[in-house]
């Protein structure tokens, strides 16, 4: 009658009980004595119901949170975290069973299972009930799916129709029929010492034909079968054997391999022990007594009853009586039942049943459980250690004894397996046993080494697959062979490196039909996970690929990564198994299923459909990167990626583009550079994407971000006096002598088209200052965003700002390590895009230029290059081009002076020459005013000074008509351009300095008149700049000197007009050399019915704010 799965976790509760009870009292007596009862009762706090009941007679929750609660105190020493973490678990299921929750069919089997690990790390017999109900789950489970309709997408194989010329390896190899069919067990591929020793279990391993069959002999196991036969025919070879390996490594297996050599049956009946009998020498195999012990089936505590009636209590009583039954145990009965070691017993017991075969495994499960004192029927826990020793010794005396014993591996330091270690060692106590039986069998123990990954090859292969015999076969199997070796050496860019070797090649034939690639995975990566066990764990997984594939039909040439049916229920069911309980929704979602990400892209996009791209990326991503997904170097490289992909005939690039759009689209696949892999965690990208996307209607943040970052860069000044960044309009530009970079926000983009926004907001401030124009033109160079460019700034300050405000809200999203990772990494990415694009972007310096007084102004554009600082770059580019000067000659400065000219008369004032520079484009552009005090310091102190440079005077005195304080040839000392002081011209001051040498004093008029000759005239007025020209000693005619006018003003519009008026007349009469300029506002206003308090308040206030000289109201 069948069960429901509630009702079968309700049994596994019972036989848990029943395991548990015996264990826990023992335990609880061994650390609190006499006190163990009342213990006991404090541990179980508020539960009053147990607390009162002996700890035989609790409930299996009881006995559950007993064990949870004393941990520390009583259980840490005896079992390790690996049971604890089963504890747990189990007190999660019994809560659903109790509160009647339903359970599925991998519930139910993960509570079976986490019960039967429990029971078996402390050998109790009820765990043995517990596989078989584990087995019985599995076949329902899979019984109804077989039955059950394939899902859709699960119904045909991926296949690629690019190698269509090599045969499939479903046409070359056979899989054996309980493979093809599926009607294997999971069960099948755990080897079990103790059940073929009592005569159960499978043909596979209790037939030792059969067994040798399906066995692959590795050299290690080779050699270990050449010592036995050697050893056990009295030709010398080990007589102790240490296998110590890793979790799954091959211990049990080597074991029963020695079992069934000794079993009586003929070398010529068991596949390829002839070789091993030639290397031997010897002739015969012997028939030896066998001898099992297996620590987790023998309970400590219990004492086991013979068919015979012998009670045995210890595992040396176990040793004699497999030996030679009860005649053998009463040899050394008085020590069993008093738990001593045996002595020389144990050699004499050899010598006479000999030859032997003594296998014993688990024995740190058994050394465990012991206590420090002998309260046990099976002895105390230093005991052990002494049987042990004289063990050895006497296996090592008796010429034709060999002993077998099987350990865990010991140093697991920085080892992927400590976990899987823990499983079988336990807690401090295991690893003490561990370490006192490893330094007492290692004295006289031979190396043994488990198989490698090149042999384990072999070992799936024979077991999984029919052997290949006719040559046809093996022929196929090269070309397929050789076909991929070629595809990974002509594209090796695009695969690891270890691919184009020609070793690459022989694995593949080595692993035919299975990519070699599965093995890695399979071998280096889930082999890390507890209770993967792995050439175990790789069988288990690939007769439910194989079956599958076999199934649907499968054409591809080898199966790789990619080929593996992650859909298929029980495919995906080993493949998780092993994992926590939340990678489903992930698999469904991400990896493979009928509605799946990756199909419906496939779908999406024809190119990728064809050859099911993403489906085979995924699959490969989830097989490498499922088991690692916690570890601090996990995920596979793009290039491995493709070798679990591409089959000889397509292009790896299809395979590179569905990677790349799988990790832009997927939830829960995660990118670190070329690195990817799948987390139970969904990433944020998605999340980012979303809200990068929101803020193109939020532009304020982009250009406050933007803002904030030019005004970080723009620190850095390079050649100017000061920078001026995103002015608003020209009213946020001073009106200075020094020069300075104007830096254009984004809103005002330049692009090589005429009236382009940069341009017009440039011409606009570089003519007014509000609503005044401006004087010093000279000064300002203007720096814009290219317009084409801004598109990308944009998008990656949009990036920016949503990785920076996801990581913000870490907290409200309830972000995982990985995301948060995830996100500092993007946001990182993201900020250095930003950095990147934003020189690509500001390339754009506009130069206001004007060849001559009369011409007219212009704007040129500068494309800038390099990734220095924004206004470093524009300063280098000047400086290149001469449209910024940090130096002035002395001589181009008199070039200047007479070119333009800029002498006012005979002399120019300092000042007025620095306001000169400043103000007339056509003039070369300074740096600041110390540029042109530099040039002047230089032509003073030039020897040359009458023909080069020129002469200075501290003033010139008009009554005398002198210059007072003239020097030429000397060094002065000019602070700054308001100092003050005159340039006077060379053949001026000449004439000067020989009429003092020659005592005549000649009087110099200010316009440059001497006594009885021509002179030079001022400046004329009318052009827009300084300018004088040679003239007749003629007197010019009289030019007007003053100008007056009154407008008056429309009240209700004075800005416009008092604006048209700036323009239009007070720029011109401003612009003049020497004009002095006075405006006085009149304001007169006539209110009939009288101004209110308010506004009488309101104006007076504010006309003496604003300084006026005289104002008040009137009462008539």
């Amino acid at each position: 009658m069948a069960i429901s799965n509630h009702e079968r976790v309700g049994k596994a509760l019972e036989l848990l009980k029943l395991g548990l009870s015996p264990f826990i009292e023992r335990e609880f007596t061994s650390t609190y004595k006499d006190r163990s009862a009342a213990e006991a009762s404090r541990f179980m706090g508020e539960d009053r119901l147990n607390a009162k009941k002996p700890i035989v007679e609790m409930d299996a929750a009881a006995l559950l949170k007993l064990m949870w609660e004393s941990w520390n105190d009583v259980f840490r020493k005896t079992l390790g975290p690996a049971e604890r973490s089963l504890l747990s678990e189990l007190r999660d299921h019994r809560n659903k069973w109790a509160h009647q929750q339903t359970f599925s069919s991998d519930d139910a089997y993960r509570g079976l299972d986490s019960a039967g690990r429990l029971l078996t790390a402390v050998s109790a017999p009820q765990a043995a009930d517990i596989e078989k109900m584990k087995t019985e789950l599995l076949r329902l489970r899979f019984d109804e799916q077989a039955r059950s309709e394939k899902r859709k997408s699960a119904g045909t194989a991926i296949e690629s129709t690019a190698a269509g010329n090599l045969k499939p390896w479903r046409e070359v190899v056979t899989p054996h029929k309980d493979v093809a069919s599926g009607h294997y067990q999971q069960a099948e591929f755990a080897a079990d010492l103790w059940q073929v020793h009592l005569g159960d279990g499978t043909d596979e391993y209790k037939n030792p034909a059969e067994f040798f069959r399906r066995t692959f002999l590795t050299e290690s196991l080779k050699s270990l079968l050449v010592g036995a036969v050697r050893r056990l025919t009295g030709q010398g070879g080990d007589p102790v054997v240490q296998l110590q390996t890793n979790f799954g490594g091959g211990k049990t297996h080597s074991m029963l391999a020695l079992y069934h050599l000794v079993s009586g049956v003929a070398p010529s009946e068991l596949v390829g022990l002839d070789a091993v009998m030639q290397e031997a020498g010897a002739k015969k195999l012997p028939t030896a007594k066998r001898v099992v012990l297996v620590g987790n089936k023998i309970s400590p505590g219990n004492p086991s009853m013979k068919p015979d009636g012998t009670v045995v209590r210890t595992l040396w009583g176990e040793l004699a009586w497999q030996l030679g039954g009860k005649k053998a145990f009463a040899r050394i009965k008085a020590d069993d039942e008093k738990a001593t070691s045996p002595g020389d017993v144990l050699r004499e017991l050899f010598k006479e049943y000999g030859p032997c075969l003594i296998l014993i495994d688990e024995w740190v499960a058994y050394a465990r459980q012991l206590h420090d004192q002998s309260d046990l029927p099976a002895g105390g826990f230093e005991t052990q250690f002494t049987f042990a020793q004289v063990l050895t010794e006497s296996a090592k005396l008796a010429k034709n004894c060999l002993l077998v014993v099987s350990l865990p591996a010991s140093d697991t330091s920085g080892s992927p397996h400590t976990q899987a270690d823990d499983v079988e060692v336990g807690g401090q106590r295991g690893r003490e046993a561990l370490d006192r039986l490893r330094n007492v069998i290692g004295r006289v123990e031979a190396s043994w080494r488990p198989a490698s990954a090149e042999e384990g090859f072999e070992i799936v292969r024979r077991r999984l697959f029919e052997p290949m015999s006719d040559p046809d076969q093996f022929k196929d199997r090269d070309v397929v062979t050789r076909a991929f070796a070629d595809l990974y050496r002509t594209q090796h860019q695009e695969f690891p490196i270890e691919c184009r070797d020609s070793d690459y090649e022989k694995r593949i034939k080595a692993a035919y039909p299975i990519h070699p690639e599965i093995f890695d995975r399979l071998y280096t990566d889930w082999s890390t996970l507890v209770k993967f066990q792995r050439t175990r764990g790789v069988l288990r997984l690939m007769a439910a690929v194989i079956h599958s594939l076999w199934e649907k039909g499968d054409k591809n040439p080898l199966i790789l990564p990619a080929n593996i049916s992650i859909d298929d229920p029980r495919v995906q069911f080993e493949l998780t198994r092993y994992l926590s309980d939340n990678w489903v929704p992930v698999i469904e979602k991400d990896v493979d299923g009928p509605s799946s990400l990756p199909l419906r892209m496939d779908s999406e996009v024809p190119n990728l459909g064809k050859f099911s791209a993403c489906r085979r990326v995924a699959r490969a991503i989830y097989l490498g990167s499922a088991p690692t997904a916690t570890a601090a170097h996990r995920g596979l490289e793009d290039r491995r990626v493709k070798l679990g992909c591409v089959l000889p005939g397509e292009s790896p690039a299809v395979f590179g583009d569905a990677l790349r759009r799988l990790a832009g689209a997927a939830t829960y696949l995660y990118q670190d550079g070329s690195r990817y892999w799948y987390s139970t965690q969904p990433t944020v990208t998605k999340l980012a994407e979303d809200r990068a996307e929101q803020l193109k209607r939020d532009s304020d943040k982009i250009v406050h971000e933007l803002d904030k970052r030019l005004r970080l860069d723009l620190r850095k000044i390079g050649d100017f006096s000061r920078i001026h960044p995103m002015p608003h309009s020209g009213q946020d530009v001073p009106d200075d002598l020094d020069a300075r970079l104007v830096v254009l926000g984004v809103d005002h983009p330049y692009l090589k088209e005429s009236g382009n926004e940069a341009t017009a907001a440039a011409k606009s401030i570089l003519e007014m200052r509000g609503s005044v124009p401006r004087v010093y033109r000279n000064t300002l160079v203007f720096l814009a965003a290219d317009k084409t460019r801004l598109q990308d700034l944009d998008e990656a300050t949009r990036k920016y700002l949503a990785w920076e405000s996801i990581l913000d809200e870490r907290v409200l999203l309830d972000l995982g390590p990985q995301q948060v990772k995830q996100a500092e990494t993007q946001k990182a990415a993201a900020d250095a895009t930003v950095t990147a694009r934003i020189p690509e972007t500001y390339q754009w310096l506009l130069v206001p230029v004007q060849a001559s007084p009369q011409a007219a102004i212009e704007l040129q554009a500068h494309k800038l290059s390099g990734q220095d600082a924004l206004a470093v770059r524009a300063s280098k580019k000047l400086r290149n081009d001469e449209l910024l000067l940090t130096g002035f000659a002395a001589t181009r400065l008199r070039m200047e002076l007479d070119r333009v000219p800029l002498w006012r008369g005979n002399h120019v004032a300092v000042k007025q020459l620095a306001e000169d520079f400043a103000r007339y484009l056509y003039l070369p552009r300074l740096k600041d005013s110390t540029v042109l005090l530099g040039a002047i310091r230089d032509g003073m102190a030039l020897l040359t000074w009458q023909q080069e440079s020129f002469a200075f005077a501290d003033a010139f005195d008009e009554g005398a008509a002198r210059y007072r304080g003239l020097r030429t040839g000397q060094g002065i000392s000019l602070i700054d351009a308001d100092s003050p002081g005159l340039l006077v011209k060379g053949d001026i001051a000449r004439t000067q300095l020989d009429a003092a040498s020659a005592h005549a004093p000649i009087a110099v008029a200010p316009t440059g008149k001497t006594a009885g000759g021509a002179g030079i005239a001022p400046a004329s007025p009318t052009q827009p700049g300084p300018t004088a020209s040679l003239a007749a000693s003629k007197p010019t005619a009289e030019v007007p000197k003053r100008f007056y006018g009154t407008v008056t003003l429309d009240a209700a519009r004075v800005g416009r007009d008092a604006s048209r008026v700036a323009e239009e007349v007070i720029a011109h009469l401003t612009g003049l050399v020497g004009a002095r300029v006075n405006i006085t506002l009149e304001i007169e206003a006539e209110i009939p019915s009288g101004a209110p308090e308010h506004v009488v308040r309101t104006v007076t206030e504010n006309s003496r704010t604003l300084r006026f000289t005289s104002h008040g109201f009137e009462k008539e």
